[in-house]
């Protein structure tokens, strides 16, 4: 369909970031500009060790109210040309035919699938799944958790009719139709990441039949329009189109101005990460790869635990002086944060932190490691736990970026997006750390721009992405590394790295005696 006569009479795009903790919603203008922008927060459950669960009509429910926030505070449905979704990775969603969801999601962060991940390593072989799809066999991945509920809720899986990912299911509630976006596809280890498509020996390798899996398309496709029914639950009108969307770190990537090889987006947001664009599908055992939000592009992804969400648990756990020194004076409390790191010399005088503050992603993938500081003395204060903090995430960045130079990815700059790219202090630890140049575009709405922006080119609003990504994405300052400091680091990441080899055998026994306690506590 030709929507250059439809697209004439609007002027805005609606972008929806379905995060680990809550949603975005942002309505932009065609030239990138922020016209009214609304969050909201749902529930997470832990009904059990390793079990980590939302509700996704929660989910919408947030949805739903966003919508009608945005329309109160004077965004016009009918000036709305289409919509975009993002969400998180390897979210499982089992629903019927009627898209209805039948359990609650299983998140990225849900470990209980580590049988089933074994299983796949011994029957399918983790070369050979890796040489596929490109990604490590690990339980926070769709496949084990599909497995998981085959063996251990046969009902439920017996009565799913497609297993949905994030984006994908709020795609449903807007338009009645199931898609799996490009990519989201990673999630999958039956999914060929070479050729684009699901490998069905693979997939009765492992047991699963592709009439599980929702029809594929590319992310800036439209998939439907917004229906009758949801039209009355959001306030919007009938007939917005909606685009597939796609990967939350994906779509952050596009909307940080990453669209060509070799440009890479850093992410600072709960978690951390680095999303290098590639033009063809590198593959490293330690790292993540999938598709970019832009067709026949990929991204070599290295997703950490630790990203702000390292210092939020400080300030919520032992930042009680910054909490009343931002009262006392009318500012954030995290800036006060950036103000005591900035006065500690880099290096924090010898102290390291390791940011596994629940298990680790790449490149180590341990979901038993956890957060240490090392090097404390009389003679540290808060602010050089705050400023190891700092440095401690940006090591992790290292950690990845040096992994993915492994394989011929290498990012010689980078665009920061996040709550992270906010402190200018963290911002140049990170670049100094590196020895990377940062820019940094305006970022707080990075992830739901790149949704817009998905929607915007379904719809002809651009012509293609470079004319998408000219229009809308602005570099507000740029982070130059500090050669002195850059030495300075050197040395203490070779200390962080053999942290980790010397402690791995620890944290396993460290979380056998914790779980052992545990049963001993409740008299099993």
């Amino acid at each position: 369909m030709d929507w250059g006569e439809y697209i004439m009479s609007k002027r805005l795009l609606l972008g929806i970031d379905l995060g680990t903790s809550g949603c975005k919603i942002t309505a932009f203008d065609f030239e990138g500009n922020v016209i009214a922008s609304t969050t909201g927060i749902y529930e997470t459950f832990y009904p059990q060790t390793g079990y980590v669960e939302q509700d996704g009509e929660d989910w919408w429910k947030v949805i739903c109210r966003g919508i009608y926030n945005l329309i109160n505070n004077g965004v016009n449905p009918q000036e709305i040309a289409a919509i975009g979704v993002d969400g998180t990775s390897w979210a499982c969603l089992p629903v019927d035919r009627q898209g209805r969801l039948l359990r609650p999601v299983m998140l990225w962060l849900d470990r209980r699938a580590e049988k089933q991940a074994k299983w796949m390593k011994e029957k399918v072989g983790e070369e050979k799944l890796i040489a596929l799809n490109g990604n490590p066999v690990d339980p926070a991945y769709i496949t084990p958790k599909m497995l998981w509920l085959k063996e251990n809720e046969p009902e439920i899986y017996a009565n799913t009719y497609k297993f949905l990912q994030s984006n994908g299911f709020i795609v449903f509630k807007f338009t009645g139709e199931f898609s799996q976006d490009y990519s989201q596809g990673y999630g999958f280890h039956f999914f060929n990441m070479a050729k684009g498509e699901y490998d069905e020996k693979t997939a009765d390798e492992l047991g699963i039949s592709l009439d599980l899996v929702a029809p594929l398309y590319h992310c800036h496709q439209i998939v439907g329009t917004v229906t009758r029914k949801a039209a009355d639950e959001t306030g919007l009108l009938p007939g917005i189109p909606v685009v597939a969307g796609g990967l939350d770190a994906a779509c952050c990537t596009l909307g940080a101005g990453v669209i060509r090889p070799g440009q890479t987006q850093e992410q600072g947001g709960q978690a951390g990460g680095m999303s290098i664009q590639v033009d063809r599908p590198l593959i490293h055992p330690k790292l993540i790869l999938g598709y970019h939000v832009i067709p026949n592009q990929w991204l070599l992804q290295g997703g950490t635990v630790g990203g702000s969400g390292t210092l939020r648990w400080f300030n919520e756990q032992l930042g009680a002086f910054e909490q009343q020194q931002a009262k006392d004076k009318n500012i954030s409390s995290y800036e006060i944060m950036s103000q005591e790191a900035a006065g500690i010399k880099a290096g924090s005088d010898g102290l390291l932190f390791l940011p596994y503050m629940a298990g680790e992603r790449s490149p180590i993938w341990d979901s038993k490691a956890r957060g240490v500081f090392f090097g404390l003395s009389y003679d540290k204060t808060r602010a050089h736990m705050i400023r190891a903090i700092m440095e401690g995430v940006g090591f992790s960045l290292l950690h990845n970026l040096e992994t993915a130079s492994e394989v011929g990815a290498v990012a010689k700059e980078l665009n920061s997006v996040g709550g992270a790219a906010n402190s200018l202090v963290w911002t140049q630890i990170k670049a100094d750390i590196t020895g990377r140049t940062i820019h940094v575009p305006f970022s707080d709405h990075a992830t739901t721009l790149g949704a817009a922006l998905l929607a915007g080119i379904g719809v002809g609003v651009y012509e293609s992405f470079d004319e998408a990504a000219g229009k809308t994405v602005r570099i507000t300052r740029t982070h130059y590394p500090d050669q002195v400091n850059n030495q300075i680091y050197k040395g203490y990441y070779e200390i962080y790295l053999e942290l980790y080899e010397k402690l791995k055998d620890s944290y396993q026994k460290l979380d056998s005696l914790t779980v052992k306690n545990s049963q001993l506590m409740k008299g099993d």
